[in-house]
């Protein structure tokens, strides 16, 4: 029996894009071109590459957030994009997501115990007085007080937040979290903060981790694979150590060489 959760095979999805001058014209991007990904229980699997790759339409396309052209999501044998209505509520509750931004993905009129605790209430999970316990224990689990329960977003930083978004993903017990660039919009002390905070509940709670990113120096910390994407396509799977040490494609090389302070990998040509 496989040991991978979540499985994507053959995943197509194109935009239309309006172009000339008064927007009569139109053309189609390929986000997506047979994009082939396998995440296996308990590990990270770190989806990296430039903008426009297809990084966050391939987050939100496992997750059924966007619809794809084709291609199958299984997640523990179930193909995610032929669900609907319940059964997608269902599957979701067990599949979850951290957004880029900490400060766009909180609704500022709510309070934090409302934010954290709405998966709750959707899914009808506990009673009040039970949904109200977990939300608190969730809280303090990712270095916040029971308190804040009462605040406002923007009572809180951004790393505040970031941690707030991840006790939202959290509080429902999913099985596996994508996170689309969860470090990006914050201080370089702050991401090293939240990479450790993920890595410590993955351990506890047996996560999966798809993770999203641009930053390969990011990915070093946390991902057990890499897969590597370009003009939406997954060039390049493997062990992390092994695609850092030895990466198979030129583009994976170029990615590597740019990290600042890294030693070029390939040496250019001396005659």
């Amino acid at each position: 029996m496989s040991d991978h959760i979540l499985t994507a095979s053959r995943l197509n999805k194109t935009y239309t894009q309006r172009s000339g001058r008064f927007g009569f014209g139109s053309s189609r991007i390929k986000a997506l071109d047979d994009v082939d990904i396998r995440l296996r229980a308990g590990t990270t699997l770190a989806v990296v590459g430039e903008s426009g790759s297809g990084k966050s339409t391939l987050a939100r396309c496992l997750l059924q957030l966007q619809p794809l052209d084709s291609g199958e999501v299984l997640f523990e044998g179930r193909d995610l994009a032929r669900l609907s209505g319940k059964a997608l509520r269902d599957a979701r509750r067990h599949l979850q997501m951290v957004f880029q931004d900490p400060f766009a993905s909180l609704n500022p009129r709510m309070k934090i115990g409302e934010i954290v605790g709405e998966g709750l209430r959707i899914h009808g999970l506990g009673s009040e007085t039970e949904q109200r316990r977990k939300v608190q224990h969730m809280l303090e689990r990712v270095g916040l007080d029971a308190a804040d329960m009462q605040k406002y977003p923007h009572e809180f930083s951004g790393g505040q937040r970031q941690r707030i978004g991840i006790a939202r993903a959290l509080v429902l017990e999913p099985r596996v979290v994508v996170c689309d660039e969860p470090v990006s919009a914050l201080d370089v002390s702050i991401q090293a903060q939240i990479l450790l905070l993920l890595k410590e509940l993955q351990q506890e709670m047996s996560l999966s981790y798809i993770f999203i990113s641009h930053d390969l120096r990011v990915v070093r910390h946390i991902a057990d694979e890499v897969a590597v994407m370009h003009n939406g396509r997954v060039i390049e799977q493997g062990a992390a150590d092994e695609v850092y040490r030895a990466p198979a494609q030129p583009y994976t090389r170029n990615l590597l060489n740019a990290i600042p302070g890294r030693r070029m990998l390939v040496e250019p040509d001396i005659a």
